[in-house]
């Protein structure tokens, strides 16, 4: 039989995770995502304005995984040490990946799933302006690192459409 979910108390009612006892250590979690459209689309949404629709997507999805907490219910407020997302081109769309870093009492899996999220809707936003069908999906935990819980990561065969690094 599997633990019980940590989020409901004894009576069954949701409840913040009580995280006071814990050690504060360093914490790591990576996400990805995919956005499709042809890549040459990405040409086409740098448009006349001079923004760059790939620092822009950037710059929100560092934004969004500051505010994670506000976004989903009982995810604690936290510090983040560090917060990277990266977007590349590939063949028929581009990757987003974030990475995430604390040193705290739980987590930041919520952070860099938040930031992947984030960034590619950004891109989405950016592309349908211009006219471009594109959507995101592959949205996946890679892996994460510290607390008590083994570190943890997918294999790439496990994970489509992920990043390969």
């Amino acid at each position: 039989m599997s633990e019980p979910f940590t989020h409901l108390d004894g009576d069954g009612r949701l409840r913040m995770v009580d995280v006071t006892d814990k050690e504060p250590t360093r914490r790591v979690a990576e996400a990805g995502c995919v956005v499709h459209w042809d890549t040459e689309a990405l040409a086409l949404v740098a448009g006349d304005d001079g923004l760059d629709p790939v620092v822009v997507a950037r710059l929100c999805g560092i934004q969004a995984a500051k505010r994670t907490s506000q976004l989903i219910p009982l995810c604690h407020p936290i510090n983040l040490s560090d917060v990277e997302v990266d977007v590349r081109p590939v063949a028929g769309g581009i990757e987003v990946h974030s990475a995430v870093v604390t040193v705290n009492r739980t987590g930041v899996e919520m952070e860099a799933l938040v930031a992947c999220s984030f960034a590619s809707m950004s891109l989405l936003g950016a592309l349908h302006e211009r006219g471009v069908a594109a959507w995101f999906d592959d949205v996946a935990l890679l892996r994460k690192s510290g607390g008590k819980s083994a570190d943890w990561g997918r294999l790439v065969a496990e994970t489509p459409g992920a990043l390969r690094k």
